[in-house]
């Protein structure tokens, strides 16, 4: 893709995109700079990739049921936005929006195209590792979340998640999750260190609140 078109879309989505911190202008950047890496090596076509990251979450619904129309909507603004730039290749705008349409997570969709993979792939990579923790309590208070976990079973081991409940719930109904879900060999090989990140974030909450536990049965 060219320079001068990526860098119209960035000062685009920079004035428009103002939403909560896990879907801001950051994670947009991240997801173009992780999709541009997979992209690369599984030889997918940066100048549907590109715009495709860019405009993933262009369009959030704060607390509403609307939040199912995020994707089809941010894929519209995209397929507008593009039209207006003369220099960009419109036979490429329809596969655009389609990668936009099918990147959400919780619909489980499996894409027909590389570059879809390649989008949801690098939105996925923003759910594991040291910046889905970021993300995860980031967006806790604006979703009215009750408590950071349920203090009677914190690691959902005798009951299901409840993530509109408990932060740390999201770690177990999707975070811990994503890895298995990935389609190209790149994110697959991305993902590994970030999944042991996890791993050990819990492993340390875990001891931190056993250290807390032994402490209130000697008072």
């Amino acid at each position: 893709m060219e320079d001068s078109i990526k860098d119209q879309l960035i000062a685009f989505l920079k004035k428009r995109i103002n939403n909560d911190l896990s879907h801001d202008f950051g994670h947009a950047y991240r997801v173009m700079g992780l999709a541009v890496k997979i992209a690369r090596e599984e030889r997918a076509d940066l100048d549907i990739v590109i715009p495709a990251a860019l405009f993933h979450d262009s369009v959030v619904y704060k607390g509403t049921d609307n939040y199912r129309k995020e994707h089809e909507e941010s894929a519209k603004l995209a397929e507008e936005v593009l039209l207006t730039i003369p220099e960009y290749p419109k036979e490429k705008i329809r596969e655009v929006a389609y990668a936009i349409s099918v990147c959400s997570y919780s619909k489980g969709i499996v894409p027909r195209t590389i570059e879809a993979k390649v989008l949801q792939d690098a939105d996925m990579l923003e759910s594991t590792g040291a910046i889905s923790i970021m993300r995860t309590f980031g967006s806790s208070m604006p979703m009215h979340v009750k408590a950071f976990y349920n203090m009677k079973d914190p690691f959902c081991e005798r009951r299901e998640p409840k993530p509109m409940k408990y932060s740390l719930d999201l770690f177990y109904q999707r975070l811990m999750r994503v890895s298995k879900r990935m389609h190209t060999k790149s994110a697959k090989r991305l993902t590994k260190h970030r999944d042991e990140f996890l791993k050990v974030f819990i492993n340390e909450f875990r001891q931190e609140l056993e250290e807390t536990n032994k402490y209130l049965k000697k008072q």
